[in-house]
């Protein structure tokens, strides 16, 4: 039944109901926004917020998607209305407007720089991935209200495959060749826990594991057979999120099966991987539980009960000093993201004042941008100087103190520099972050020589080209950034000001 050149409103949307006062999804969507603008601007429509609603519809038009954000936009109003707290977004979808004014994101992407092509150009093969967070308790609720709507033959949740990792192929190989548990946990001690490790690079990294696995006969056979079976698939699974949506019965579409789950329950699930849906055109859509959206919401109910003060937690001041004074104080335990030690120093020495301060922590908080963590913080108190390569960078970079941190930046700073396109300026980042050297030599060209025709000297050109191939190595993405610290201030703002609940909340979960 496939046609894989239809376009995803032919094959899979048309079963999405609508008012009977529209024909089109496209124009029921712009109705959507059109309505939204004012409870969501006080300025109400204004030529910028107007320029970037036609833009973003315009896209999704032509790739075909209005029907994807439609039904995302129903199931978000459908677990909100049954008091099931949702995310306020979460990776590159927030830098959509019109997931904004659709409610399916909660933060302005103009207030805070977001791009739309971080999210979806018109070069994307494949439906746009909008992660839907969802507070741990009422995800099921959430899933059953889509098996309730469109029908349990046609949602099912997304088989998963185990292989047989570098450690779990010897301690298989050695249960069957009877060797003891206890001697094949003194094997797979000796090898590197470095992640996607495997018996090459172990014997290559690890001395000892070699020399052990070549004193004995037993040892060496145990190796060999492991080499044979390293990476073949060893069991199945459910995966944590996803769950698929067909235009009918899914056994009409993909291969079925049945997965026995821990508690000895049955449950059907979709034999290809995520990735090999995207092909075949099927609607895959992550509900990701997220406990600390469970504890805000205990911890708002509890203050009502015991203080009866209504807190609106989606609409909060984001200039709350008890707030950041509990932050910059690094007493984090239990705020999302920034309860590790290394962040807690951090923090305290960062001293963050303003919500900027906690979207670039979120970001460089990470292996390879770390390095930069402590200019960003000198840079911020007056310790160092705050620099900028050029003038037309210096209001894209200003809110980082100088410091490239987000790909959405590269991204500004080609527009204003080199006066690249929006799809240009998104080609340029997927060949910087997914290093695609070929295409970077292009873009490289394009970008100095637009440099150079907007006055900006080659020198300075080629000194910017040069940093973003280093920054391709910790490039991050502002969107995520801002959506998971805007759920940590809402923690923060919570602990700060009404800890008893907060705490009481914390604990029950």
């Amino acid at each position: 039944k496939i046609n894989l050149e239809l376009d995803y409103n032919e094959f899979i949307f048309p079963h999405f109901e609508m008012p009977d006062d529209y024909d089109d999804m496209g124009e029921y969507m712009r109705a959507l926004c059109l309505d939204a603008i004012d409870s969501k601007y006080e300025s109400g429509m204004t030529d910028e917020i107007r320029e970037r609603l036609d833009f973003e519809l315009d896209v999704i038009n032509k790739m075909g998607y209005n029907g994807y954000f439609l039904i995302v936009k129903d199931l978000i109003d459908a677990a909100r209305a049954e008091g099931i707290p949702v995310g306020p977004g979460r990776g590159s979808a927030a830098g959509s407007i019109v997931s904004y004014l659709l409610d399916i994101t909660r933060l302005d992407p103009l207030k805070y720089g977001l791009l739309f092509e971080r999210f979806l150009d018109v070069e994307r093969v494949g439906m746009p991935d909008i992660d839907i967070d969802i507070c741990s308790i009422g995800r099921n609720r959430v899933i059953d209200y889509v098996v309730e709507k469109y029908g349990r033959n046609s949602v099912t949740q997304i088989v998963t495959f185990g292989t047989l990792g570098a450690k779990s192929v010897i301690k298989d190989v050695a249960r069957v060749m009877e060797v003891s548990a206890v001697e094949a946990n003194k094997i797979t001690k000796m090898m590197p826990t470095a992640p996607k490790m495997s018996l090459k690079k172990a014997l290559e990294e690890s001395s000892e594991f070699y020399d052990y696995m070549h004193s004995n006969e037993l040892n060496k056979t145990i190796l060999k057979h492991s080499f044979v079976l390293e990476g073949l698939i060893r069991q199945t699974g459910i995966h944590a999120a996803r769950v698929v949506i067909g235009p009918g019965d899914l056994s009409d579409y993909v291969p079925l099966a049945v997965n026995k789950q821990k508690d000895g329950e049955a449950a059907v699930v979709v034999q290809y991987e995520g990735k090999w849906l995207d092909d075949l055109k099927m609607l895959k859509m992550d509900f990701l539980g997220l406990k600390t959206l469970s504890i805000i919401d205990r911890a708002v109910k509890l203050v009502k009960e015991s203080q009866n003060i209504d807190v609106d937690i989606d609409n909060i001041p984001l200039d709350d000093k008890p707030a950041y004074e509990l932050l910059s104080l690094g007493k984090t335990d239990g705020i999302f993201q920034f309860e590790s030690a290394g962040m807690k120093k951090y923090l305290s020495e960062l001293k963050p004042n303003v919500f900027e301060d906690l979207i670039a922590m979120v970001a460089l908080y990470r292996p390879g941008p770390m390095q930069f963590i402590k200019t960003f913080i000198n840079r911020k108190h007056g310790v160092g100087p705050v620099e900028y390569d050029h003038p037309l960078t210096e209001a894209i970079l200003k809110e980082t103190y100088g410091v490239t941190v987000y790909q959405e930046q590269v991204m500004n700073i080609s527009k204003r520099m080199a006066g690249f396109t929006s799809a240009e300026a998104g080609t340029l980042r997927k060949a910087i972050g997914k290093k695609k050297y070929k295409l970077m030599a292009k873009m490289e060209i394009k970008f100095k020589d637009g440099a150079v025709k907007n006055g900006v000297p080659r020198e300075t050109a080629d000194k910017i080209w040069s940093n973003w191939l280093e920054f391709a190595n910790y490039a991050f993405n502002k969107s995520h950034a801002a959506c998971y610290a805007y759920i940590a201030y809402q923690t923060a703002y919570l602990k700060a000001n009404y800890p008893v609940e907060f705490m009481a909340a914390l604990l029950s979960m």
